[in-house]
């Protein structure tokens, strides 16, 4: 059985709520910055899978420039989402090649500096097909990434550790030769999430990004079979995150920042205050305490 929502109300979901954040991820995003540096220098981000928009909102206030200036996030995912301020959301599908030239078409032709991916499906509790369904969400986020990412871009996305997780650790040293998996404190110790953090993108000689195949299929011409040597990789496991930071998995009594507001007035009050006198005696032709 699965979490009930009351469980999930952590300290960062609380945190979340005071700082204006839209989801508790945030802190995700926000942790591995604190981490790798993955937004410094950057001038244009692709956030894909990006509802409600917490992702969004990082890239929006670290890359937002002056006021008035070209937008330089894109977020791009099926379901809409609201507004936010220096970015331009695209409700469309990440295996479309529609959607990359979508995204190319907004940087006037320029590559992206960074894309980030905190997309997920929504968990069966069958682990390995969660795996795997994941798995193929992270190739499909890394499919278009090829279409829209600078060489010696940065590549960001969720992935769940299980067993076959050196595959997808090998597929992504074919087009990155930095690769580590880290785990942000705000990520409860209770799931198998993490994230890839792909820096330095280099395709391989002669690749050319196309949407037709899907990506590492043998038709693709890059097939792991292929390779020579072992094509399972190792790659860095980091914690991201100070030790003094908040841990998820555990209770934190409430404090209150500033003094309780005081009650407001009752919604029904008398327009007039009562006449002074001794209180009205009973009506007339009625015995007093008879009525």
């Amino acid at each position: 059985m699965g979490r009930s929502s009351k469980d999930k109300r952590d300290v960062y979901y609380r945190l979340a709520k005071e700082g204006g954040w839209r989801a508790r991820s945030a802190f995700k995003l926000l942790q591995l910055e604190q981490r790798f540096q993955i937004l410094q220098g950057v001038q244009r981000a692709v956030d894909l899978c990006a509802a409600p928009g917490s992702w969004s909102q990082v890239l929006s206030r670290h890359l937002r420039g002056s006021e008035g200036s070209p937008a330089q996030v894109v977020a791009v995912d099926l379901q809409a989402m609201a507004p936010l301020p220096g970015v331009v959301q695209i409700q469309g599908d990440i295996t479309k090649a529609s959607t990359a030239q979508e995204i190319q078409r907004h940087f006037e032709g320029h590559p992206a500096d960074l894309v980030v991916c905190d997309g997920a499906p929504d968990v069966t509790g069958l682990h390995d097909l969660d795996e795997y369904i994941q798995a193929q969400l992270l190739l499909a986020a890394l499919n278009i990434t090829t279409h829209v990412l600078k060489k010696g871009g940065t590549f960001v996305a969720k992935i769940f550790r299980g067993k076959d997780v050196t595959l997808l650790y090998s597929q992504l040293r074919l087009f990155f030769p930095d690769v580590t998996c880290a785990k942000p404190r705000s990520s409860r110790n209770s799931s198998i999430e993490a994230f890839v953090v792909c820096r330095g993108y280099s395709p391989p000689e002669g690749f050319v990004p196309t949407m037709e195949n899907p990506l590492l299929e043998p038709e693709a011409g890059l097939s792991l079979a292929a390779l020579p040597g072992p094509s399972r990789a190792i790659v860095p496991f980091v914690a991201c995150g100070d030790l003094s930071a908040f841990d998820p998995d555990r209770s934190y009594s409430l404090q209150l920042r500033a003094a309780p507001c005081a009650p407001h007035r009752p919604p029904l009050q008398p327009r007039l205050p009562p006449a002074p006198g001794p209180p009205p005696g009973p009506p007339p032709g009625c015995a007093r305490g008879h009525v």
